[in-house]
């Protein structure tokens, strides 16, 4: 029976149990009176590895015993055998003082011994370790790919870069003001392919220089993505083996229709839009895409990249110096989009990053003045060297987030766009920053989640099976033309959905959940609208901002919140709205509002069970296996129309063919002039005398003197030669000679 000290006895030894493990082999059992030495005291070169002959061992010698005087005859001292590697031992020079020639004599000694059937004197190998190195100068400066100074502070893909996912056979293309291509860590990586130039409207985004040195952004963001690695130039891209294009439309006047053409610009051939802009962030704007933008978005994710979906990435905005507040932005607020904003190296929100309800996850930026900002590609154009370590903003995080996405469609290219932001809703990781408000850190109260988060790159692509199609839902308009009340008191509206409603849809679960709302208001900016969806998860969808001192209110704005992903969409929905009003200003009204619900058929359970699946694969659980489910191929759509010449090429065609008739015309009408000219003037001159007509050749000398020829009865000149006529006439011959014509005499003389 076990003694009842035995647990505290265990525990007691235990550690002296894991100092005797060796690190290096393990010793059997031997009859030695005194154990051999531990092979710490093997200096460089003074090792040997020797084989005894395995007929010993089966005449019934001890190999031990064996190996012992196998060392002595040698001068050397046995350390044991080598691991689990029968018959194998290793013999050491014990003494610091051992001179070459004695480990001549060593190994001498065991190349006659009867007992040793081979032997070999150990070297120092030269090994490294397998981890990711990069000669680029700046990226022991790039934190956010790896963080040394804050464990974890980081979007963690270096592990992802050991397994050979960098991008590869992805197009990421940055819409911007242009892409200087020809930059060393840009240049091996670009796309021509999927490049367009809409502000000069020919195939090259190269930017343009500018009176503020300023177009400098979409090269900047292109190198956050795709810079190439080993080059010994700058930094490195988050997606280094992915292939980038550029788009310039920001640098000049841009309307919805150049807009359109940007979202669907080479869509069968760029698979992310990498989108770092929007409108103004000054707190009081209200505007987003225009018709156009709005339909090129949706017919991006409906026919781009095969069928799969061109996937959108846009920045939250950095307004919130100004209290704005991306839900106002059109671009951040849609569902076809995938919406990013920013914390720094501490995991807080800064200063100027925007929050907004629609905001889908945030990666990492600058923060305050003491804080480090992103090291990434630079123009190297006006005061530009090729590289910064000064890219800060919303501006750099949505780029890095593009780049993941490439990561994404390496590893499964048919991941549809919204399979896309169901895997970032499950991966992203909770930040805790005691500094936001509190709507900043809401939690989904079913599954935990936040949208207060960084992205990591789990292994869950391989096994990830596509969502079903997306449903939607819609509640009639709803006119109520009600009073919105004075804060602390809220004008509170609420719609049922039914599983009635549902049923023809076959809508079970949410993804975005949408709000359009019309409100008239002297001063727009002091109201606050809030959503809350059936399980309670409350989402701020209209924030106050104080500088919005519009009067005109809300024409169908509509606002979203991908807080209730994966709730059941059966319940019931309130809207809150209060007024924080000021005296001057009366109430204003809520004229009509909509809701309409955006998810799929999977039911909630279904949900859960996704969720538990990303979970294992983000623990580790399919890494070692080579499973992949294969990849349906995608819809066989008609290639691109594209056209051989632009518009700058036809107008230098048109220029040069106006220039070319021109010419022509100019031409022969100055040589039928001077045909003419000759033939009354010049190539011969008529007199009239009794015989006939008299002609004079023009060749009889450069210094002709042409008199005029008089009808002899009337006196009168048939031609009068005056000093300028002589002058034309010499100038002409002059031309015709140097053209080689030859004057054909047209009257008999």
């Amino acid at each position: 029976m076990a003694s009842p000290h035995s647990p505290s006895f265990l525990f007691c030894i235990t550690p002296f149990l894991l100092m005797t493990v060796h690190p290096m082999w393990t010793s059997p059992p031997s009859t030695s009176a005194s154990p051999p030495p531990t092979a710490s005291t093997c200096g460089p070169g003074q090792s040997w590895a020797v084989r005894l002959h395995p007929h010993y061992s089966e005449e019934g010698h001890s190999l031990d015993e064996l190996a012992r005087r196998v060392a002595e005859d040698a001068g050397l001292q046995s350390h044991g055998q080598i691991g689990q590697l029968q018959g194998h031992y290793l013999l050491c020079q014990d003494s610091e003082d051992a001179s070459a020639g004695d480990a001549r004599a060593a190994g001498k000694s065991l190349s006659s011994h009867p007992f040793v059937a081979w032997h070999s004197q150990e070297l120092i190998l030269s090994r490294s370790k397998r981890g990711m190195a990069f000669n680029d100068p700046r990226y022991p400066k790039q934190w956010h790919l790896h963080n040394e100074l804050r464990a974890g502070m980081d979007i963690n893909v270096t592990g992802v870069w050991e397994r050979n996912i960098t991008g590869s056979g992805v197009t990421v293309v940055v819409v911007d003001d242009g892409v200087q291509h020809t930059l060393e860590d840009i240049q091996p990586n670009y796309s021509p392919e999927g490049s367009y130039d809409l502000n000069s409207n020919d195939p090259d985004p190269m930017p343009h220089p500018d009176a503020q040195s300023g177009n400098h952004h979409g090269t900047r963001c292109a190198g956050e993505i795709a810079a190439v690695s080993n080059n010994s130039f700058c930094a490195v891209g988050v997606a280094y083996g992915s292939r980038v294009a550029g788009i310039r439309v920001l640098d000049g006047p841009l309307t919805d229709s150049m807009e359109a053409v940007a979202f669907n610009k080479h869509y069968q051939v760029n698979d992310v839009y990498s989108c770092s802009w929007g409108p103004d962030d000054d707190g009081q704007t209200v505007d987003g895409p225009h018709p156009l933008g709005k339909a090129a978005l949706q017919h991006g994710v409906i026919a781009g990249r095969r069928g799969f979906g061109s996937v959108f990435v846009v920045a939250s905005g950095n307004g919130g110096r100004f209290n704005d507040n991306c839900n106002y932005d059109g671009y951040a607020n849609s569902i076809y989009t995938v919406t990013i904003g920013a914390v720094d190296e501490n995991g807080r929100m800064p200063f100027y990053a925007e929050e907004c309800a629609s905001m889908l996850a945030v990666t990492f930026s600058s923060g305050g003045k003491q804080m480090r900002s992103i090291v990434t590609s630079d123009w190297s154009l006006q005061q530009g060297t090729g590289c910064t370590d000064g890219h800060t903003g919303t501006s750099a995080a949505a780029p890095l987030a593009a780049g993941m996405v490439a990561l994404m469609l390496q590893v499964r290219p048919c991941l549809t766009w919204r399979d896309v932001q169901h895997i970032i809703t499950y991966t992203a990781t909770q930040v805790q920053d005691i500094h936001s408000n509190s709507h900043f850190l809401t939690y989904n109260s079913q599954s935990g989640r936040s949208n207060s988060v960084w992205l990591k790159m789990p292994v869950v692509w391989q096994v990830w099976v596509s969502v079903p199609f997306l449903v939607s839902y819609q509640s009639p308009l709803m006119k109520k033309e009600k009073m919105i009340r004075a804060y602390p008191e809220k004008l509170i509206l609420t719609w049922n959905v039914t599983d009635a409603d549902l049923k023809k849809s076959g809508m079970k679960t949410l993804e975005h959940v949408t709000v359009t709302v019309t409100m008239s208001h002297p001063r727009r900016g002091n109201v606050e609208i809030e959503l809350v969806c059936p399980s309670g998860m409350s989402s701020l969808i209209g924030a106050r901002r104080a500088l919005d001192t519009d009067p005109s209110g809300y024409a169908e704005w509509t606002f979203s919140t991908v807080r209730c992903w994966g709730e059941r969409a059966e319940g019931e929905y309130s809207l809150l709205l209060t007024d924080h009003r000021e005296p001057a200003f009366s109430l204003g009204t809520l004229n009509n509002w909509k809701l309409t619900l955006y998810g799929s058929s999977m039911s909630f359970e279904e949900v859960k069970l996704r969720q538990k699946t990303v979970e294992e694969a983000m623990g580790g659980h399919y890494l070692d296996s080579n499973f992949s489910l294969p990849c349906p191929p995608g819809l066989d759509l008609a290639p691109e129309t594209l056209s051989p010449l632009t518009s700058n090429s036809l107008k230098s065609l048109l220029l040069l063919g106006c220039f070319a008739l021109f010419w022509s015309l100019y031409y022969t009408l100055e040589v039928a002039l001077a045909h003419l000219d000759l033939r009354e003037m010049l190539c011969w001159t008529q007199s009239r005398t009794r015989g006939g007509f008299q002609a004079v050749n023009l060749e009889e000398g450069p210094d002709l003197d042409i008199q005029p020829v008089q009808n002899v009865d009337a006196k009168v000149p048939l031609v009068v030669a005056d000093d300028a006529t002589l002058s034309v006439g010499k100038s002409v011959q002059s031309i015709l000679l140097a053209l080689d014509l030859h004057l054909v005499p047209m009257f008999g003389g």
